[in-house]
């Protein structure tokens, strides 16, 4: 099987430092924590490590993992960074056929700050990522049998409708994995292309974004899940979703969302677990026990697994479970590609029945 992942490519700065060496301040009144920063101070770190990352990148070294046959559709700048994402791409078997260089802009870069639960904070320059337009665009990068869209943003961001009509023209399987930033700045153009999309992968931030939009549609509420009384009172499963002073359950949001044209909606929630919803029922699946080193990457190897076993051929519980299972792996390192696991791998854990939870289903028919 064949995939192309389009989106961005990163090069990742990462600070890991001691709870102890750096202040935290969480709000009591929301989900929000806040890492504080000395002005002009010095604050000593425990490690500093340089890798690899960005939406694309992360998928198509997942996926290539995983025995697709990969090619990339990144924007790269003319310089040393470009130069550390093409080898590395290389050594994963990634073809590079459509990569593309830009002289008007360097390539992207991230530094990542993690501390406490080492959920890091991430200052972003988004570079080369920006300027995907339609003349990048060819044809016979298409030629694949799923496409998978990480966030774009700016300029690309533009080009996600015409990126949606040469996947249908080829009649590919269509993943999409947004950002929040496109969600709500090209809010619009993105609504208008879900009714081609097959896998729609969102975290709980970017589902909330969308609540406004879908209340306008399907109205606010929506049924509840009938949930033991184990479940942690802060789930989706309980509180629903809201955005903009408007609330959704999570039925109610997956229902709405389903009825725009995704087959499949992905929805992870953090260390609480993930769902997926399709016309006939949700799923949900407990995160894998895991040490966490550092969350960034789970959300793109969690959106890239499962669009890789759908490829494939897998149900759609092996497709959540194996997933699930490769986040837990990314979580457990630094950076996010050393955790990403070979397909035997993957498929020798949902075997054993124990390295993975499992799912639990509720009926929407």
């Amino acid at each position: 099987m064949k995939a192309l992942t389009i989106g961005g490519a990163m090069i990742d700065t990462i600070a890991i430092i001691d709870s102890d060496r750096i202040e935290r301040m969480s709000m009591f009144n929301a989900e929000s924590s806040f890492l504080l920063l000395e002005e002009g101070g010095k604050t000593e770190t425990k490690k500093i490590s340089t890798h690899c990352g960005g939406g694309a990148v992360n998928a198509a070294i997942s996926m290539s993992r995983l025995g697709l046959d990969v090619a990339i559709l990144i924007k790269l700048g003319r310089d040393a960074r470009a130069e550390t994402v093409l080898t590395r791409l290389m050594e994963e078997g990634v073809s590079t056929r459509w990569v593309l260089r830009d002289c008007h802009a360097p390539t992207g870069a991230s530094v990542l700050i993690s501390s406490h639960d080492r959920n890091a904070a991430i200052f972003t320059f988004r570079g080369a990522n920006t300027l995907l337009g339609p003349a990048d665009l060819h044809d016979d990068a298409f030629s694949v049998d799923a496409v998978y869209i990480s966030n774009l943003s700016n300029k690309s961001a533009e080009c996600l409708p015409l990126i949606i009509e040469k996947s249908k023209k080829f009649n590919l399987i269509i993943s999409v994995n947004p950002g929040l930033r496109q969600l709500s700045i090209y809010g619009s153009d993105f609504q208008k292309c879900l009714k081609y999309i097959d896998i729609l992968s969102l975290n709980r931030k970017e589902a909330s974004a969308l609540v406004p939009h879908l209340v306008a549609r399907a109205g606010e509420g929506g049924p509840m899940l009938h949930l033991s009384t184990e479940e942690d009172p802060s789930s989706i499963a309980i509180m629903g979703l809201s955005c903009g002073g408007f609330n959704m359950s999570l039925i109610g949001f997956c229902l709405a969302l389903i009825a725009l044209g995704p087959k499949y909606i992905v929805l992870t929630d953090g260390n609480r677990g993930a769902f997926v919803a399709t016309k006939d029922n949700i799923m949900f699946c407990p995160v894998a026990k895991c040490h966490v080193v550092g969350t960034a990457g789970a959300g793109d190897a969690f959106a890239s697994t499962f669009t890789a076993f759908i490829t494939i051929g897998y149900s759609v519980e092996d497709a959540l479970c194996a997933a699930t299972f490769n986040a837990a792996s990314v979580v457990g390192h630094v950076d996010t590609q050393t955790g990403l696991q070979q397909i035997e791998t993957i498929v020798s854990a949902l075997k054993d029945g124990f390295s993975v939870p499992t799912p639990h289903y509720w009926s929407l028919l």
